[in-house]
């Protein structure tokens, strides 16, 4: 199990945040299946579990390889999954509210999202800080290697601001109701902030450096997540923020949560779009299942939550098929991936340490004192 462990890397909690989107989009669907409820509250026990077992992986993880973990640390192309060690935590304790409650009580449910949110927004903040510093003064990153992965530390604090909101009414009425919900929308604005300064970079190496490595192309729906979960944020203030804010400021966030969704979601499908162009030729170019295939999940959820959100505030039927559209695509999505990824820890491969690439040797060559080869 310790050797197991050694090249265990961050990017796994994606794993976790895929299987929790799963149960919290599908318990808000328009649409009411007999038994969906109960098959969400049994994803999300699923999310749970794995969580635990990744945490407890992870701890002997940085026990026993903490050169491997050091190397992680000052490694710019998996630093960023550091992100989704909060986003694991916060989707997990955000599911507790939304469908967990259902089997496990509201008060047990309070208690644990309470838990995990705190622990999930805490290492969010220090993940959004850490992260950008470590790039720029240790890891001497350059604006060629930039990719989606870079946006996961930064997404991390739109998370809380997204499920932050949950909790609000759970907290005495008054100043502890309106910190959160506006400690939330600082927290929106962080990450949003942050993610329009990094999303250029992105873009510019996507256009003018080429299509991405096969392995990575999926990243690019990691896009989709700021996109997604900011459109679920600005709802969810509008959501709760009557009775906790002055009138003013609380209809100020209902008509946030359309002018701000509203183009948001818009530029999300075109880049979805975008993405799914990439991965059709990666797919025909010989792209074969990694750990990156889990970005076709979270990212994707969150556009599911946010076009819920919209038909919520709009009361339009066309985002209430937009929702089940992409609902569709993130379970066939998770089911890949989760399949590939029980093969993989099965037979060893995706615990294995990468393949050391093949040396090929030229031939010797000589020069004459013309220049010429020979």
């Amino acid at each position: 199990m310790v050797t197991a462990v050694r090249h265990l890397g961050p990017h796994w909690y994606a794993s976790v945040m895929g299987t929790a989107i799963v149960a919290t989009a599908g318990v808000a669907l328009p649409v009411h299946l007999p038994g969906l409820r109960t098959i969400c509250a049994g994803v999300w026990l699923l999310s749970l579990a794995l969580l635990l077992v990744l945490l407890c992986a992870r701890a002997l993880h940085w026990h026993h390889h903490a050169d491997q973990a050091r190397a992680h640390l000052l490694d710019p192309a998996t630093a960023p999954f550091y992100g989704c060690l909060a986003m694991a935590l916060l989707a997990v304790g955000g599911g507790a509210l939304t469908v967990g409650r259902y089997w496990i009580g509201t008060t047990a449910a309070v208690a644990l999202d309470g838990v995990l949110f705190t622990a999930g927004t805490a290492v969010g903040l220090a993940a959004a800080v850490a992260v950008p510093y470590l790039m720029a003064v240790r890891q001497h990153a350059e604006p060629r290697q930039a990719t989606p992965v870079w946006l996961l530390p930064l997404v991390a604090p739109m998370v809380s601001a997204a499920l932050g909101p949950l909790l609000v009414p759970y907290l005495p009425a008054g100043q502890p109701r309106e910190t959160l919900l506006l400690a939330c929308f600082a927290m929106f604005g962080l990450s949003l902030l942050a993610t329009l300064v990094m999303l250029p970079l992105v873009f510019a190496r996507i256009v003018t450096g080429g299509p991405l490595p096969l392995a990575l192309t999926p990243a690019l729906f990691l896009v989709l997540g700021p996109l997604g979960q900011s459109t679920t944020a600005v709802g969810k203030f509008a959501d709760v923020a009557p009775g906790v804010v002055p009138a003013p400021y609380s209809q100020g966030f209902g008509v946030l949560a359309v002018l701000y969704g509203v183009p948001v979601m818009g530029f999300a499908l075109l880049w979805l779009g975008l993405a799914t162009a990439h991965v059709v030729r990666s797919r025909r170019h010989g792209m074969r299942f990694s750990m990156t295939w889990w970005a076709f999940t979270f990212p994707v959820g969150t556009c599911v939550t946010g076009a819920e959100s919209l038909a919520r505030h709009t009361g339009l039927v066309v985002y209430d098929w937009l929702a089940t559209g992409l609902y569709v695509a993130l379970v066939a999505a998770w089911a890949t991936a989760a399949v590939h990824t029980a093969r993989g820890v099965v037979s060893g491969a995706l615990l294995a340490g990468p393949r050391p690439v093949p040396v090929v040797l030229r031939p010797a060559t000589a020069r004459t004192t013309s220049g010429a080869v020979r």
